[in-house]
């Protein structure tokens, strides 16, 4: 979405990440301007995705551009309320499908309720936003929460690349030979 919004030209966002930038402007924006369906809301599980979201969020993009007669790429001036109802969308779905999984470990007995803890990590555990939803999620059902400071909220892929050199290290689960293993680059 950031990236579709070209914030990278925005000024107060132009040396910012896509999400550090959402959850910027939306501090300033107002979400009921636009209203976004929840992705998913048909299926009872935990799975989350946001595929049909970026979908609304571009045709709504679209529509906005051609309102304001403006070129992709160009500054629309609601990207406010846009970065604010799209972070909103996002956390709310995340919520939801949270509440889910916790209610499944509860009945299913994966969990005691007493001693549950919700951790919450990777890049989306920076945005204060979501960070504040989950926080009362866990408080509401009297989990625990854990969740590290921003600095430590880095990209997933960033922890999964240094936990592969730490195991390297350690000579753990590491393929010595790459013979068979398939890759493509995105």
């Amino acid at each position: 979405v950031a990236r579709r919004l070209s914030l990278r030209k925005h000024p107060e966002c132009h040396s910012m990440a896509g999400g550090k930038a959402i959850e910027h402007l939306a501090q300033t924006g107002n979400r009921q301007q636009h209203s976004f369906r929840l992705p998913m809301q048909q299926y009872r599980n935990c799975d989350f995705s946001f595929s049909g979201l970026q979908n609304l969020v571009n045709k709504a993009i679209i529509q906005k551009e051609k309102e304001e007669g403006i070129q992709e790429g160009e500054i629309l001036s609601c990207v406010k309320d846009i970065a604010a109802a799209v972070q909103h969308a996002v956390a709310v779905h995340i919520i939801q499908r949270t509440y889910r999984a916790m209610l499944f470990c509860i009945k299913n007995s994966i969990l005691l309720s007493k001693n549950a803890t919700l951790v919450v990590s990777g890049g989306v555990a920076s945005n204060q936003y979501i960070r504040k939803g989950l926080q009362t999620l866990a408080d509401a059902n009297d989990f625990a929460f854990l969740c590290p400071p921003p600095r430590l909220c880095t990209d997933n892929g960033v922890m999964i690349a240094w936990n592969g050199i730490e195991r390297l290290r350690a000579g753990l689960g590491v393929l010595h030979s790459t013979d068979g293993v398939r890759y493509e680059p995105k």
